[in-house]
């Protein structure tokens, strides 16, 4: 992952969906954060990864496994070790000691550290050449096949890939979203609702020329509501 800053512009490549250059765009790594802080990355993938978790899993101990309360056998003379009872951790269908209960995962970093991380994360596809741009990307019908063949012109097959689309492209990119579903290794996210871990799991990020033009907009970077 890409740590310098770089102050001058960043020149991206546009595609048409046969792959083909059709212009570029500029992108000022100001508007990203400028810089890659890798910890503040790590801190907030951390974050949306614990939130993912049902912390469900829960297992009986002691006092919860069926079974006698009593002592097997005198503790001397038997010629037998020294146990206790038949619920005891130490025997088969015993309880497990300090095993894990159900419990929330579930914690939140501050609004501004997290939308910061987002910036890096885009910053870091853009820097490392990990984002492509399409013009425009419209089906005019439902078409997996066709969606198939797309990625395969811009080497994207088998590639794990997240498409952002801008907000006014999500209404127009219904059939662009249910041609792609079943494609295994393909998401498809608005913009406005992608996050770092979002942008930083997938190898490629690709975008619309819409959804970069939003992202360098800034409007999504304002300051933390209270």
């Amino acid at each position: 992952m890409a740590t310098e800053t770089k102050s001058s512009p960043l020149t991206l490549n546009v595609y048409n969906v046969q792959g083909q250059a059709v212009g570029t765009v500029q992108v000022d790594p100001a508007e990203f954060g400028g810089a890659i802080n890798k910890q503040l990355l790590h801190d907030v993938v951390l974050m949306h990864l614990a939130n993912q978790r049902a912390g469900t899993h829960s297992t009986l101990r002691r006092n919860e496994v069926a079974g006698s309360t009593k002592k097997l056998f005198r503790q001397k003379g038997t010629g037998n070790a020294r146990v206790g009872p038949r619920r005891t951790n130490k025997r088969r269908g015993g309880g497990t000691a300090k095993g894990p209960k159900p419990r929330d995962y579930e914690y939140h970093l501050p609004k501004k550290a997290v939308r910061a991380a987002t910036r890096m994360a885009l910053l870091s596809k853009f820097q490392d050449q990990e984002t492509i741009i399409l013009d425009e990307l419209k089906l005019p019908e439902i078409k997996t096949k066709r969606m198939a063949e797309i990625l395969d012109t811009l080497a994207l097959t088998g590639v794990t890939t997240l498409l952002g689309i801008g907000a006014s492209e999500v209404d127009d990119n219904k059939t662009v979203y249910l041609s792609a579903r079943n494609i295994a290794g393909m998401e498809i996210q608005p913009v406005s609702q992608i996050n770092a871990y979002t942008v930083l799991r997938p190898k490629r990020l690709l975008l619309t020329k819409a959804a970069v033009n939003e992202l360098c907009k800034g409007a999504k970077w304002g300051p933390a509501k209270a």
